[in-house]
């Protein structure tokens, strides 16, 4: 017989990994927690969807053609960015989402020994791609719910090859202004790799907020993250992309998978760039029901963060998880925030006033 056991192979950054486990599908939440209608206020998704002219290429799409492979460096939408930036084609990436540039700049730079430096509470897929790529993930601590600058900086080594700053912060909402970023890539002066995870961009209003695609040109280590799962509600297309000098993107091109995005996906990104309006309409939806929700929470006396982005949070006097599953049974669906290392507190995507109205009645009844 032969041994079935694998350990051996199995290094041991893996082993001490814990898999990300998904949400079932809405379908199978809704049985199980009986209820026939479900608000996701838990992905921060676009609740218009894509722009108009996007689903109509979902619309259109001819299903032969799904035996054609895409563009294997999304050709067409590569290009298109670049004449929107004035920039040079040949600096863009396109991923399967934001998951996969990650990846992409993680493996281009690091080595055995090496490290990445990010903040404690944001997106966690640069501490875990780091971390099952067998790199060491160094954590600074937020300051008044935002990155430490400083803190960033003291946990510099040898071994520091990228810092990764969501800007704004997912899930905090907090950013750092144009005079703050300048600082910060001013003492890196090009040591290190800075990555620049702008998802929400495009919701940002401040006039202080700076725009990081617009600084490459003085910052040649600066790596700049943008996606259209947010803004422009192609999230179950999987688009990300990034932006950066040539000699950079020349070396992550090179562990870039390419055939990797689809394409539908592709098609329907090249179109949702042209809409302005989309853009306008998601940004008033946010304003208004951001409004509203600080209103109603402050009514209900509870600890809010409220930034940027499609999203706030909320303290609870309760765990998170069980918050979870208490609004579940009302057919809303937030964000439980220990896993982003917030115990009870939640996160909620900002959707409609009707789905505003569920949350906030859900979890009224849910507290009384």
């Amino acid at each position: 017989m032969f041994d079935v056991s694998f350990d051996k192979l199995v290094p041991e950054y893996v082993k001490r990994f814990e898999p990300y486990i998904p949400s079932k599908p809405d379908l199978e939440l809704m049985k199980l927690y009986g209820c026939d209608l479900l608000y996701r206020l838990n992905n921060n998704e676009n609740p218009f969807g894509p722009p108009p002219a996007a689903q109509e290429i979902l619309r259109r799409f001819n299903p032969p053609r799904a035996a054609i492979y895409p563009s294997g460096d999304s050709y067409y939408l590569r290009h298109k960015l670049a004449s929107k930036h004035g920039l040079d084609p040949e600096q863009f990436l396109i991923g399967n989402g934001a998951n996969e540039v990650i990846a992409f700049v993680i493996k281009a730079f690091c080595q055995e020994g090496d490290n990445i430096v990010t903040a404690d509470k944001t997106f966690s897929v640069y501490e875990w791609v780091a971390q099952f790529s067998g790199f060491e993930a160094r954590l600074v601590p937020l300051k008044d719910f935002a990155f430490d600058k400083q803190g960033m900086l003291d946990q510099i080594n040898e071994r520091t090859k990228i810092l990764f700053v969501c800007n704004p912060n997912n899930p905090t909402g907090t950013y750092w202004d144009e005079i703050k970023l300048r600082r910060f890539l001013n003492v890196i002066a090009n040591r290190q790799i800075v990555v620049l995870d702008e998802a929400y961009f495009e919701f940002v209003e401040q006039a202080d907020y700076p725009d990081g695609i617009k600084l490459l040109h003085e910052y040649p280590n600066l790596v700049v993250f943008r996606t259209f799962s947010k803004m422009y509600g192609l999230a179950g297309l999987r688009i990300g992309y990034l932006v950066g000098n040539l000699e950079v993107v020349d070396v992550i091109r090179r562990t870039c998978v390419v055939y990797s995005v689809n394409i539908v996906g592709q098609e329907a990104a090249l179109l949702a760039l042209d809409d302005e309006g989309h853009i306008q309409r998601t940004r008033n939806l946010v304003r208004a029901e951001k409004a509203y929700l600080k209103q109603e929470l402050e009514r209900l006396g509870l600890e809010i963060q409220i930034g940027e982005g499609c999203y706030i949070m909320v303290k609870l006097p309760m765990s998170d998880t069980l918050a979870y599953r208490k609004l579940m049974g009302h057919g809303v669906m937030v964000r439980s925030m220990t896993g982003f290392r917030y115990p009870n507190w939640i996160r909620v995507s900002i959707n409609t006033h009707e789905a505003m109205e569920a949350f906030v009645d859900a979890l009224s009844k849910i507290l009384s």
